[in-house]
């Protein structure tokens, strides 16, 4: 038989659930009469599920927005990168000819690339290119961008001069190398001449063409100089000025100092600077096989991959044939790539990245 107590506790639980209630029922008859308002002195409860259901609004906002600004990049790159890239791996199997209809020819493709002689020419000569260009490239944008640093407030007008070049047409410089680096009346190999030393053929000898091509590409290195100047910026000085403290020599700073601190741009133009060199394409065909009269022997030594890319597709119409040679240059810049960023694990510092 239940005791006066009991009866007393169960009457008090009942008044409290029913307060509890009719309070929710009316907040939310409330809430739903404000259309979802904040409610002064509503339940906590309700609160948060308020400013949960604004959170989301507010992110839906956000994504369309986002979405909003990267539709011209989307676009551009369904209709003019992964659409093109799509219809070349279709047409690296046929035997397109750019007028008659596509005809289906399997791997004959791809059988040809290894029997070509040029195709393995080609990219012999861009590899040693590209070898000798990115280093050198490199090397000489860190040694412009450390002389900007030094510079003090004429900083703004020499990055601007080392930039114009950039905006020059490369066939404009093309060309423009082609006349410096004439063997006989070139204006290189006159100032080489009043200092003693004979210069080479640049233009004809197949031993100098590749290294001709890579001093004619230092003329646009402008665009990594202004990453590095910017990098360079970046550096804390309190590190120079804990390096001098322990007795650290300028060449030790620059070494255990600069180059961690920058890592992360050189690794950036490293791989920048090698693909571009691996698709080199304007300056050696408008030098070596731009004109009737430059069909020579030393052509070979210039026959870079997409020169020899461009001459199947445009100058023999083998467009099917052209499309694998577009695709084993994506595998190999694909697989370089891949190497340079798995080696970069070792040699580029993050700040904040743990080890």
């Amino acid at each position: 038989m239940p005791s006066p107590t009991d009866e007393a506790r169960r009457d008090e639980a009942g008044r409290t659930g029913t307060a509890a209630r009719t309070g929710t029922a009316a907040t939310t008859g409330t809430a739903g009469r404000t259309g979802g308002a904040p409610v002064p002195g509503a339940a906590p409860a309700d609160r948060r599920e308020r400013a949960r259901r604004w959170r989301a609004s507010w992110r839906r906002s956000e994504t369309r927005a986002a979405y909003g600004f990267l539709s011209p990049w989307i676009f551009g790159f369904v209709v003019l990168t992964a659409g093109p890239m799509i219809a070349t791996l279709y047409l690296s199997f046929t035997n397109y000819d750019g007028i008659s209809e596509p005809r289906g020819v399997g791997m004959e493709n791809y059988r040809q690339l290894f029997e070509d002689p040029s195709v393995a020419k080609s990219l012999m000569n861009t590899l040693v290119f590209t070898v000798l260009r990115v280093p050198l490239s490199m090397a000489v944008a860190l040694a412009l961008a450390m002389l900007l640093l030094r510079v003090g407030r004429a900083t703004g007008f020499f990055r601007t001069l080392f930039y114009l070049p950039v905006m020059t047409p490369s066939v404009a410089v093309g060309i423009l190398f082609l006349l410096l680096f004439n063997g006989n009346v070139g204006l290189i190999n006159t100032v080489l001449g009043f200092v003693g030393i004979d210069g080479p053929s640049w233009t004809t000898d197949g031993d100098w063409i590749k290294p001709g091509l890579v001093l004619t590409t230092l003329w646009s290195v402008g665009s990594t100089v202004i990453i590095y100047l910017a990098a360079l910026r970046n550096v804390p000085q309190e590190l120079y000025e804990a390096a001098e403290i322990d007795g650290v020599g300028r060449r030790q700073a620059f070494v255990h100092v600069t180059l961690p601190q920058i890592s992360g741009a050189l690794f950036f133009t490293l791989i920048v600077n090698t693909i571009a060199s691996l698709q080199t394409f304007t300056e050696a065909y408008t030098a070596f096989f731009g004109s009737a009269n430059s069909q020579t022997y030393s052509n070979d030594a210039a026959l870079f991959y997409v020169v020899h890319l461009f001459q199947q597709a445009f100058q023999y119409m083998h467009l099917g044939y052209a499309s694998a040679l577009a695709w084993l240059l994506f595998l190999v810049i694909l697989a370089i790539t891949l190497v340079q960023a798995r080696l970069s694990k070792r040699f580029v510092y993050y700040e904040g990245e743990e080890r």
